[in-house]
């Protein structure tokens, strides 16, 4: 298979040259020439495999062609190494557990997918590649955790100062070695903006080897069609198959797009439901059929506080910039803080169960979506473990939730970041130095 770039349809480039690109100049994303298809029968029986196997069928579509078949076997038992559970909530309301990855995020399974095969595509040559990558909260943890000590890799990592929360910035500044951290001061649009500007940076690129580790990169992308899967799978195995709908909570969409990628390859889901906090320009361009990209607000839901999201290019190519057959596909919904708040507080005292803000946007958009839709089960992804957002959590239930060993073990570490100016021209000095 070959891949494309949306801002040059006509240039074919192998996987290995779109994964260590990732992204050409000014939003120029990668995409496959065209959408591989699982078998029938595979899907068709698909509660008898475990995740493994069940990534080791997808994978190799999109990569056997590059990878060998036991490469891609190694690639999928190394990276996911955890379990990913999906959990009955009540009635016809389940929710898939992503956060039981070595960073408690659901980007730990792209992150880990991406760094082994950044590593292979790497073991036979003598060039250092560049990783800088945008984030906006677990993103930046998940890379860190991820490349750390990969050879051959220096990663730099751009986060909005005072917008992510104490743990997350712990994560993604305390490992040291060749993970280093800036801390910008602007938001998460001004480090993906810079991030943007160091790619379509010819000169830039002439002295460096850039690639891109964000969602932007195929390599994070497909590895999260998985779990769509494999949340099918389990569902299926506990109550046969029914219609189902599935709820991402989204902020640079590139979870939902891997979604969209897995149902052209075959799964049967019902609808998505893409659910936003207060940056809600795909909800407003599912309402309206206008886009229209802003500058993105702070909220507790922090990891989904994008303005102008990058992958929304990608769900309009699949859809051939069509917005009615796009609103077939994707609903939209949007929640303030108050209610997201009052979310989590409903969701703890009525069912046991604490949501971190990021979840419970996306239960409260399952609350909206099934009174249209009462016949219909969905499920919801709960993006991050909720001691990740301790305060939040504590502020909105009054429980203080439980911190794992691996995340209390950060509290005392040292934070070593660059504090910078959200200015390109101070970006690049760095990156040359």
């Amino acid at each position: 298979m070959k891949y494309y770039n949306l801002k040059n349809k006509s240039k074919m480039v192998s996987l290995k040259e779109a994964v260590l690109t990732g992204i050409q100049g000014s939003d120029g994303l990668f995409m496959p020439e065209f959408i591989p298809q699982l078998d029938a029968r595979f899907i068709e029986n698909i509660h008898q495999h475990s995740l493994q196997e069940i990534a080791f069928e997808v994978a190799k579509l999109f990569l056997n062609e590059d990878v060998a078949e036991r490469e891609i076997q190694s690639i999928v038992k190394d990276a996911l190494n955890f379990e990913i559970p999906l959990v009955h909530l009540h009635d016809n309301v389940y929710t898939l557990e992503l956060f039981h990855g070595p960073t408690l995020a659901f980007k730990d399974v792209g992150a880990r997918f991406m760094a082994r095969l950044f590593a292979y595509f790497l073991k036979d040559d003598n060039q250092q590649i560049h990783i800088l990558v945008a984030t906006s909260g677990d993103t930046g943890s998940a890379v860190a955790h991820a490349f750390w000590n990969v050879p051959n890799i220096s990663v730099t990592i751009l986060y909005p100062s005072g917008k992510v929360s104490l743990l997350q910035e712990k994560q993604l500044t305390t490992l040291g070695g060749n993970i280093k951290a800036l801390e910008i001061e602007g938001t998460f649009d001004d480090c993906q903006r810079m991030v943007k500007q160091a790619f379509a940076d010819s000169d830039l690129q002439a002295n460096i080897n850039l690639a891109s580790a964000n969602s932007i990169n195929l390599a994070r992308l497909i590895p999260q069609s998985f779990y769509y899967f494999w949340a099918y799978a389990q569902y299926v195995e506990k109550h046969g198959k029914s219609e189902v709908s599935i709820c991402v909570p989204s902020g640079n969409f590139g979870n939902l797009t891997a979604g969209l990628f897995a149902k052209r390859m075959g799964l049967p889901f019902h609808q998505f439901i893409a659910a936003t906090n207060a940056n809600d320009v795909v909800p407003q361009y599912l309402s309206t059929g206008t886009y229209t990209p802003r500058p993105s607000q702070q909220t507790i839901s922090n990891a989904m506080d994008v303005g102008n999201p990058s992958n929304f290019s990608r769900i309009m190519e699949l859809y051939n910039c069509d917005n009615e057959a796009v609103k077939q596909d994707i609903v939209g919904y949007a929640f303030t803080d108050n209610a997201t708040r009052t979310t989590m507080k409903d969701v703890y005292e009525k069912f046991n169960y604490t949501l971190d803000p990021h979840g419970a946007v996306g239960y409260a958009a399952v609350e909206v979506y099934q009174k249209a839709n009462p016949n219909v089960a969905c499920i919801f992804f709960e993006t991050a473990h909720p001691a990740k957002f301790g305060d939040v959590v504590q502020d909105a239930t009054g429980i203080s939730p439980f911190i794992p060993e691996r995340l209390s073990s950060l509290v005392d570490k040292e934070k070593v970041a660059i504090k910078m100016k959200a200015d390109y021209e101070l970006l690049k000095g760095y990156l040359l130095q």
